[in-house]
């Protein structure tokens, strides 16, 4: 490790706390909101996470950076955490796959992170005051004033009210075709997925059952939608306060009035709530980590799921009940936390359209919640089959 982070850091908190360690990749000044990571495993996930923009990841597990980082594992084409704060950094990779150390990419990428913090007195801290606005300094920066840095947290923008997803997008739309993931034979569906922060797993997820994907960036709109001539519309995990996503909301009340298939993760799951007429608000400290706990009310099964976020959506849990906006018809709150009863999925009755809060790519987590994927592709098929029954008797009328 190089002698760059053996330089003094200071992490400050808005309400006062402090947590002093010693610098951890770049050396400087980051600002963020300070939240923390549950899951053991995954760090270079997490780091490569979109939906992790402009917040500084706090790692539960105590020993970071031991498996090192390689090309493959990246979810995107950076690592999008302001900041990063670890206990126990490792002092040196050692895994087959590595070809590095997390400590260079985080320097090689101007993080600034802190390591040797009690991150078992942060994290309790965080859980019981709420996610707040924080700042790592180190190196030179450490050493002005702790009223001066906490006036600099103070200062910073709040999540809330955070318009980050066009900040993570594409610039560009891409094609991710299912021959490049192991499928033989001709795509069976298309899709349009609306990439709001998305994870490079979960097009893959979807090539891999034979779907194309036609990822477009977060400002597209419905003629960009019309033009891939898509089977279904996906919108994607991403970073920010979804009451301020009102262009995506409008967007994908256009396409369920087209009677067009929809799925949505994490972002998306809160953009369905809304655009179904369902309000947002923001969590204490969020679900943020691979071991989180879900009950699917279809099946009656508990999942163990890959979950990053901070706000959810407000809908009543039980009964199927109409739509705020009752042009949707019908909706139930498909899945809901075991800790703490948060709504973790929707499903309309009356139109193709669904969507959970958690990460079912499981990049890094588990794959208890692959079967969404599939659950979509059903979804299509039906529906294509329906369209084409309905087709047809129009055609003898």
């Amino acid at each position: 490790m190089s002698t760059a982070t053996l330089q003094p850091a200071v992490l400050v908190l808005e309400d006062g706390r402090i947590f002093r360690g010693q610098a951890y990749g770049s050396t400087g000044t980051t600002l963020g909101e300070a939240v923390f990571n549950t899951g053991m495993t995954g760090y270079q996930e997490t780091l490569t996470d979109p939906s992790y923009a402009r917040q500084i990841v706090v790692q539960t597990a105590p020993h970071i950076g031991n498996t090192g980082v390689n090309e493959t594992d990246n979810e995107s084409r950076k690592i999008w955490v302001a900041g990063y704060v670890v206990r126990d950094a490792a002092r040196r990779p050692s895994n087959w796959r590595s070809e590095g150390s997390l400590n260079d990419l985080l320097a090689a990428q101007d993080i600034v992170g802190i390591q040797g913090v009690d991150t078992r007195a942060l994290t309790r801290h965080l859980r019981d005051r709420g996610a707040m606005k924080a700042g790592i300094f180190s190196g030179e920066a450490a050493q002005r004033s702790e009223a001066e840095l906490l006036t600099e947290v103070k200062n910073q923008p709040s999540m809330a009210g955070a318009r980050l997803a066009e900040e993570v997008s594409a610039d560009a739309s891409y094609v991710v075709v299912p021959s490049e993931h192991g499928w033989e034979g001709e795509p069976i569906f298309r899709i349009a997925a609306l990439d709001l922060g998305i994870k490079g797993m979960t097009p893959q997820r979807f090539a891999e059952r034979g779907v194309e994907v036609h990822v477009l960036p977060a400002n597209s709109t419905l003629a960009d939608i019309e033009a891939v001539n898509p089977d279904g519309v996906f919108m994607s995990n991403g970073p920010g306060d979804p009451g301020t996503a009102d262009a995506q909301v409008e967007l994908l009340r256009d396409v369920l009035r087209k009677d067009l298939p929809f799925f949505g993760i994490c972002f998306g799951n809160q953009i369905l709530g809304r655009a179904l007429g369902y309000g947002t608000y923001k969590l204490k400290f969020g679900h943020r980590g691979i071991n989180q706990p879900v009950i699917d009310h279809t099946t009656g099964k508990v999942e163990i799921t890959a979950q990053n976020h901070g706000f959810a959506v407000d809908a009543p849990v039980g009964e199927p009940t109409t739509a705020p906006l009752a042009e949707f018809g019908r909706v139930q709150v498909s899945h809901t936390s075991l800790n703490d009863n948060v709504v973790e999925g929707l499903k309309c009755l009356d139109i193709p359209a669904f969507s959970v809060q958690y990460h079912p790519e499981a990049a890094a987590g588990p794959h208890d919640a692959a079967y969404l994927f599939d659950r979509f592709v059903d979804t299509m098929r039906a529906h294509h089959e329906a369209t084409n029954v309905a087709g047809q008797q129009e055609d003898k009328n």
